[in-house]
């Protein structure tokens, strides 16, 4: 027998895929010890981190709110501290407080086969001159939930000239709150969700901004507040109407998603004709027409056309071309045609430039003293990892939003808990033969630049449906709860594992 671990599930994260997988395991697990290891001094992940103008949810609070926790909030759109208060309320109500250890970053986790448990590396920062501390603890499952984007970098490409600027150069992701633009030019650069919400946050604060971008992006108004679901939570009870209004959203996003893999081409000049329409004399086609097809990139939410209507008031504006050079107090594009001969004056430069793609935490992964290349395995049931042993990823939707799948994995991982005590197992591996020979996808699913950068991160997939990453909620939901734990890929072992090693499959095909 081996020595009882420290905890029976380790938990790297408290945004919303950990707290997700936290409620369910305390919910659905009795018993379980469990911790929720977050680095940050508070919870809330990507919405304790993001603290620049305007910051929103890009997608319907009522799917990027918890399945087993309805969004009670007045807007469907909801702001960065809405967002982090619903988050408290939920740790709040499920008393998970006590299970989540802040300030502790988790650096190395190796499997160790001989006691069937993974060993983590720990350390926290010191606070007011004091030094830190560090230690170790055993876990028998580790679960990784610190999302998929760096938080300690943004992508941050150098731009000629840059260091002669003389105004202040702004990463969206580190945001200097006593950062002042009442008066000012603020060119944004960049054209995705951050920038879209950038531009009308920094003109209602008094900025004459420019969004300067290299490749315009689709972008879809929709109503900050949800009309069908004021109009039911005033006559249903509201755990009916929460999920009525969530069953709506899930499937009209999935809809509106097939239709625009489906015929780009008309759902590309819907959005034109409805952009046209809000944007008025300020229509610009050049603008707002892509080189790419409705959702192959997500697509940009507007709440309330806000976008439109600061362009429409001559408080902002759109200009596409390529930066030359960044000067003193300006930048010189490639192309002509503005002002002063393709130059664009500024105060302040924001560098909405993307994300920086991490996986793991970051952490140092190994396995009996060998490094983990998580690119070198593939993506089963969209939730754990071919051959590593009690090893859980979560990645969300990129095409929906990223809670939906969050909540999938936290209750397969509970089923998969339960199953293991029920059972007397110790160690679940899904088990991929070093001769699978499975084909494996190499299209990505969306043409996003961070995912491009960083695709020899991930996991991959195959064309086969348990070892792909899919992207389709109401499939997968389906999916998981019809295919069976037991479905000779997941083995079962008892510690320690008295089957043949875990077979070497590196996937070996180009990238």
């Amino acid at each position: 027998m081996t020595q009882a671990p420290d905890l029976d599930v380790a938990i790297i994260g408290a945004g919303i895929s950990g707290i997700s997988m936290a409620a369910h395991i305390a919910r659905d697990c009795p018993g379980r010890r469990f911790a929720v290891l977050e680095r940050r001094a508070a919870v809330g992940g990507t919405w304790d981190l993001f603290r620049y103008p305007g910051v929103r949810s890009d997608s319907d609070m009522h799917t990027l709110g918890f399945g087993f926790a309805p969004w009670r909030g007045a807007d469907a759109i909801a702001d960065g501290a809405a967002i982090r208060d619903y988050l408290n309320e939920v740790v709040a109500q499920h008393d998970l407080a006590q299970h989540i250890r802040t300030g502790t970053q988790v650096t190395a986790a190796e499997w160790d086969s001989t006691a069937a448990c993974w060993r983590l590396d720990w350390k926290t920062e010191g606070q007011g001159g004091a030094q830190g501390t560090a230690g170790h603890l055993t876990a028998r499952f580790l679960v990784l939930a610190a999302g998929y984007y760096d938080h300690d970098a943004a992508h941050d490409p150098a731009l000629p000239g840059q260091a002669e600027f003389a105004g202040p150069m702004v990463l969206p992701q580190f945001w200097p709150q006593d950062l002042d633009v009442a008066g000012k030019r603020v060119v944004v650069i960049g054209s995705g969700a951050t920038a879209a919400t950038l531009v009308p946050a920094l003109a209602q604060r008094g900025a004459q901004v420019t969004m300067l971008q290299r490749t315009p992006t689709w972008f879809i108004a929709s109503p900050r507040r949800d009309r069908l679901a004021h109009l039911l939570n005033r006559v249903l009870p509201a755990p009916l109407a929460a999920r009525l209004v969530r069953w709506r959203n899930i499937r009209l996003g999935a809809w509106f998603y097939n239709r625009a893999r489906q015929a780009p081409g008309k759902v590309g000049a819907w959005l034109k004709r409805r952009a046209a329409r809000a944007l008025g004399p300020a229509w610009d086609e050049v603008a707002f027409t892509p080189p790419y097809g409705p959702w192959q990139q997500r697509l940009c939410l507007v709440p309330d056309g806000d976008l439109f209507a600061a362009i429409r008031s001559g408080q902002a504006r759109v200009v596409t071309g390529r930066i030359a050079r960044i000067e003193r107090d300006g930048i010189s594009l490639e192309n002509g045609g503005l002002e002063n001969g393709g130059r664009l004056a500024a105060d302040v430069i924001v560098k909405a430039t993307g994300l920086k793609l991490a996986v793991a935490g970051k952490i140092a992964l190994r396995r009996d003293g060998v490094a983990i290349n998580l690119a070198d395995h593939l993506h089963y049931k969209d939730c754990m990892l071919s051959n590593l042993p009690n090893l859980v990823q979560v990645f969300g939707y990129l095409n929906a939003s990223w809670t939906l799948r969050a909540d999938l994995v936290a209750a397969f991982t509970a089923r998969v808990l339960n199953h293991m005590a029920q059972t007397g197992a110790q160690v679940a591996t899904p088990v991929l033969p070093a001769d699978h020979g499975l084909e494996i996808d190499e299209t990505p699913a969306f043409s996003s630049g961070y995912l491009l950068r960083g695709q020899h991160l991930l996991p991959r997939s195959s064309t086969e449906r348990r070892w792909r990453l899919n992207h389709d909620y109401l499939s997968d939901r389906a999916f998981l709860r019809r295919d069976p734990l037991e479905d000779g890929v997941l083995r079962f072992d008892h510690a320690p594992p008295r089957l043949a090693p875990w077979p070497d499959c590196a996937i070996d095909t180009p990238r």
